[in-house]
């Protein structure tokens, strides 16, 4: 059953409820000056966190949303808050509870835990990513989740006025999330469409290569791919804009027309060395 909300709750602006690796919160205004002015629906395949979504869907009332990604475990979180906030809070109370009383201990045995519900999949996904070392998530090659304890005092595990915000903007009738894989994209898209690409970023150098957001890694064939898709969509009459890292086979991919490429600077929130978190330029390339 889909809550209903106070206009109180309907004030707060919805925010990322996992922190996601290239995560762009931080990266909002930068990107939300460099929206076209005008476009159909707005497409976001490797959807991640959801920052640009959520400013978009606070900015724009009633626009048009497909959002989606290949991460099954992270489109059903976002299902789930749409449509069964409650039970999800009720959940997510729980584990704090028992996080208070012994939080290594209980860490562990829910990393290890493979629930079947809807409800206690979102919950230990969210429970782990509020907990555990820098918020990363990352998986291994068969799909289990191995990040460590993190150290934390008192997270905010349930965070409850953001999830009922977030719940709220996404029972919009004008918003599709799907399981997929960034290609399927093509088939749906029109002519003036706009399409937003966050893929897990090309490495640049050999010790910043995080691609483990499922169990299969993003590869250089991987963005071949997605060059290629780029292109279609061009032809098609769609408004691309893509983020990636500053590394040379992406802009030896992008460096002809119809592509633009512009560098900004970002920081790496998830960088376990903090000295290393600030000072990166990564790319942003549009077609209009």
């Amino acid at each position: 059953m889909k809550q209903q909300f106070s206009p109180q709750l309907s004030k707060i602006i919805p925010k990322p409820f996992v922190k996601w690796a290239g995560g762009k919160r931080q990266l909002v205004p930068v990107l939300n000056n460099n929206l076209p002015q005008i476009f159909g629906t707005y497409y976001e395949p490797f959807l991640g966190g959801g920052a640009l979504l959520f400013h978009m869907l606070t900015e724009h009332d009633g626009q048009k949303c497909s959002i989606s990604d290949l991460n099954s475990d992270l489109v059903l979180s976002y299902t789930t808050i749409r449509d069964r906030i409650e039970d999800l809070i009720a959940s997510l109370k729980i584990h704090e509870k028992n996080y208070q009383k012994d939080s290594k201990s209980y860490y562990y045995s829910v990393r290890e835990s493979n629930p079947r519900s809807e409800i206690e999949k979102t919950s230990r996904l969210i429970f782990l990513n509020r907990t555990c070392f820098n918020g990363l998530y990352r998986v291994n090659s068969k799909g289990k989740f191995n990040v460590p304890l993190g150290k934390y005092s008192n997270p905010n595990i349930v965070n409850e006025d953001n999830l009922y915000a977030v719940s709220n903007i996404l029972q919009s009738s004008g918003i599709s999330i799907q399981c997929r894989d960034f290609e399927a994209v093509l088939r749906d898209v029109k002519k003036g469409d706009l399409v937003y690409f966050d893929p897990p970023y090309q490495p640049v150098s050999d010790t910043a290569n995080f691609t483990s957001y499922t169990n299969k890694d993003f590869t250089y064939d991987d963005l071949s791919r997605l060059a290629d898709l780029c292109m279609k969509l061009d032809s098609k009459g769609c408004k691309v804009l893509l983020s990636n890292s500053n590394s040379k086979e992406v802009v030896d991919m992008f460096s002809a027309k119809p592509w633009t490429i512009t560098k900004i600077r970002a920081n790496r929130s998830i960088n376990s060395n903090s000295k290393k978190r600030t000072g990166h330029f990564e790319l942003l390339i549009k077609n209009y």
